[in-house]
C-alpha cells in the first residue's frame, strides 16, 4: 500500500493516490497526505486506479476527509474505480456524499 499526493500548480487541487489495499493500515499515511496545514486547498480528488481492495475502515477514512474538506460543502471526486471498488461504494451509498467518476 502506497499513497501519494500531488498538488496542482495553483495548488487549490490535491490529488491523493491509493496503491494497492486501502484498509486500516493506510489511515495513517491517507490522514497525512490531505492534512498538509494549508487552507488553499479547493478539491481533492481521490484516484484509485490502483486501488485493488477497501474495507469499512476506508470508508470511514473517505468520511473523515469529507468532514475535514468541509462536510456537505465538500469537493471531492473519487476517480478510476475498478468493477470491484465502485461496487462497495455503490452498496454503502456514498454516491450520495462523493462525485464518483
Amino acid at each position: 500500500m502506497a499513497i501519494t499526493t500531488q498538488r496542482s500548480t495553483d495548488g487549490r487541487t490535491l490529488t491523493i493516490n491509493i496503491d494497492g489495499r486501502f484498509d486500516f493500515s493506510s489511515h495513517q499515511a491517507f490522514r497525512e497526505a490531505y492534512e498538509t496545514g494549508e487552507n488553499a486547498v479547493a478539491e481533492y480528488l481521490v484516484d484509485m486506479r490502483d486501488t485493488t481492495y477497501l474495507d469499512s475502515s476506508a470508508l470511514g477514512m473517505l468520511l473523515l476527509l469529507r468532514d475535514y474538506a468541509g462536510g456537505d460543502s465538500a469537493r471531492i471526486r473519487i476517480l478510476n474505480c475498478n468493477g470491484d471498488v465502485r461496487r462497495i461504494l455503490a452498496i454503502s451509498n456514498f454516491e450520495q456524499l462523493f462525485d464518483i467518476h
